[in-house]
This record gives C-alpha cells, sequence and structure tokens, in this order.
C-alpha cells in the first residue's frame, strides 16, 4: 500500500511537541494510504542538533568537536560532542512518550557515511572524505554507533520496526571528484564508486545486523546516486523526483523493475487562490514519468512518498556549522507549514494509491 513520511527536519526546538505531531498526523492519513511516522530532526536547535550534529553524535568510538567551519574528528570528546550526545537522549526520551505502544515501521533519517565523511573534517586536516582510512573508519563506526541508537529505539518503542533513511545529499559529488577542498584552490580526489558502495555496504549491513527491517538511500536526483545504492544492496532508493530527467527516470525505473522500493520526495504543491492546493498535480510529477517510462501502476503500491518541502541538508559542501555542509533545515516553514504540507503529501499518496489500482 503507497505509504508516506518525512524527510526528518521539522521546526521547532520542543522535541515531545515535534513528535507527538509527526505520530498523531500520520495516524490520520487517508484510508488507502499508510503514514510511516519518522524520528524528528529539530535543526534550530543549533549545529549539536542539525544533520550532521546528529549523525557525528550517534559515532562509536570517533570523538568529534566543532570547530571553526564545522565539525571535526577530535583527539577526545568534548562539551559539544556532550551537548549533541543530550539531545539525541532527549529525543529518544520524547519519543517514548509521544509514540508510546507504537506497533509498526518506523522511520529513522540521518546522514549517510559519504555525505557525514564530506561534512566532517580531520583534527588536523581536511574533510574526512579525501583520507580513505579515515572513510573506512568512519563507516565502520556509523554503523556500530546507529546498531546501538537502533537498541536505545526498540527500548523506548518495543513495538517498533526500524527502517532506516540514509541521506546522501554529497554522494553524486564525492564519487564525481567535485568537492572543493578547504582552501577551496582544489578539488578533493573522487572517492572510485565502488568504494563509495562498500562503505554504504558496510553501514547497511550493520544496520540490518541491528534488526533493521530496511536500509534506504536518498541520493536526490543524481543518478549517480541511485547506481551507488543499488550496487551497496540497499532494500531502496529515495529520489527527488523533480530533478529527475527522462534518461534518470530510466535508470530508476530498472531499479524499480529489479525489486528494489522507490521513496520519491515530491516538491511542493502549487496553489492558487481560486482553485487552493494543487494536490493532483503534485501527484503526477511521480505518475507521469512513471507511465512515460512504462513501468506497471500496481508497483505504485509499493512506494514510499516523502515530504519534499523541508531541506534535508548537503546543499553546498563547505558551509558552517549547521549549515549548508551536511546541515538540514525546515526551509523557513512553521509547524503550520509542515502539517499541512504533510497533510497534503498523504493526499498526494492517496491518488498515487487509486492510480496503482487501476
Amino acid at each position: 500500500m503507497t505509504a508516506v513520511t518525512g524527510a526528518g527536519p521539522w521546526p521547532g526546538t520542543d522535541p515531545l511537541e515535534a513528535q507527538a505531531t509527526v505520530v498523531g498526523d500520520l495516524a490520520e492519513v487517508p484510508d488507502g494510504v499508510v503514514g510511516l511516522p519518522f524520528s524528528v530532526l529539530l535543526p534550530a536547535r543549533g549545529p549539536w542538533a542539525d544533520a550532521t550534529g546528529r549523525a557525528a553524535a550517534l559515532l562509536a568510538d570517533l570523538p568529534v568537536e566543532l570547530g571553526p567551519h564545522g565539525w571535526r574528528l577530535a583527539d577526545r570528546p568534548g562539551h559539544d560532542a556532550a551537548r549533541a550526545a543530550a539531545l539525541l537522549r532527549q529525543d529518544v526520551d520524547a519519543l517514548a512518550v509521544a509514540a508510546h505502544g507504537w506497533d509498526g515501521p518506523w522511520v529513522v533519517p540521518v546522514l549517510g557515511p559519504l555525505s557525514l565523511a564530506a561534512s566532517l573534517y580531520l583534527a588536523r586536516g581536511d574533510r574526512a572524505v579525501g583520507d580513505e582510512g579515515a572513510l573506512r573508519e568512519l563507516a565502520e563506526s556509523q554503523a556500530a554507533g546507529l546498531g546501538e541508537h537502533l537498541a536505545a529505539l526498540r527500548r523506548a518503542l518495543p513495538g517498533a520496526r526500524p527502517q532506516v533513511l540514509l541521506h546522501e545529499p554529497l554522494l553524486a559529488a564525492v564519487v564525481a571528484g567535485v568537492l572543493p577542498s578547504f582552501s577551496g584552490y582544489a578539488r578533493l580526489r573522487a572517492v572510485p564508486a565502488p568504494v563509495a558502495a562498500e562503505r554504504v555496504r558496510t553501514v547497511a549491513d550493520g544496520l540490518r545486523a541491528a534488526g533493521a527491517e530496511a536500509v534506504v538511500v536518498h541520493g536526490g536526483a543524481a543518478r549517480l546516486a541511485v547506481r551507488v545504492a543499488t550496487t551497496a544492496g540497499v532494500d531502496g532508493v529515495g529520489v527527488t523526483v523533480a530533478g529527475l530527467d527522462e534518461a534518470a527516470w530510466e535508470g530508476v525505473a530498472e531499479v524499480v523493475e529489479g525489486g528494489t522500493a522507490l521513496w520519491a520526495q515530491l516538491p511542493p504543491r502549487a496553489s492558487s487562490q481560486c482553485a487552493g492546493p494543487d494536490v493532483a498535480g503534485q501527484a503526477a510529477t511521480l505518475l507521469d514519468p512513471w507511465r512515460r517510462t512504462g513501468l506497471e501502476v500496481a508497483r505504485l503500491r509499493d512506494v514510499v512518498l516523502l515530504d519534499g518541502g523541508a531541506s534535508t541538508g548537503g546543499g553546498a559542501a563547505g558551509g558552517t556549522a549547521g549549515g549548508a555542509a551536511g546541515g538540514a533545515g525546515t526551509g523557513g516553514r512553521s509547524s503550520a507549514d509542515a502539517r499541512a504540507a504533510l497533510a497534503g503529501l498523504a493526499r498526494a499518496a492517496l491518488v498515487v494509491a487509486e492510480r496503482a489500482e487501476g
């Protein structure tokens, strides 16, 4: 059955309020649609709670700290790492209250290993992604740390079945070798696609061993990211539908026909004073290319729609802490805006579900 969920970022600073809102709203989706609650990310609390800070806090035995230009690996954990870990514990506690008694799939969004390595700096050097040994160690650390996080999640919600959404907005740039060095006068050496896939596989294998029901890699609109994700053997690929051209859709069709799940991030709904929000138009951004590529409509039952109204981070690498370099934002949305976007996406999911039934 067609499902709907969020990418993680949510407005506000109160984790209990935000988590309760998401759980409640996704429990009230239209009949014929499945709502998948997700762990919220509240970047308004600062760099300790943005996408990079959250992923860094989940590393096992790799201390981090905030530097002048963002998060970096450190010799020993310090105040910033402790603060990020404290916010993580606070979020898990809030989740236990907001979703008490939950029994079913639960989406855990987190920055993936390649984008995290592109957003973290070495203690005395450039981005960690430029060091082959550091990249390998970081992937192994993330696999172990996320496994511990899933154990904490199951203690908070014994009935939850985690589905981990690895955001990889910088994956294609890493493999293409276009990320700037710290100085900005050079580019970092490209990470070969097979190596990138192996690092993703390390994390995915660790997550499955820790009880993850599924692992999905969201690489934006880049065809290269889809190829790396499928080579890594993940259960699903996330794509930003608005950025896909016909050639990219052919690649997506091949992946879907091969049995890999599609998590489609739709653009925000268009709206007018006369007609109101265009839910059908939003659904058409998926349905039209689906038809043109000749995909079976019945496969739409397996699609998960992602709210596209919030940034998932990793825009221009090299931003300040909590900014573009793997950070996450909410696009300036209020909580009311975010709720309206999620509700509208659920209605678009109903349009997709109805098409799946022919």
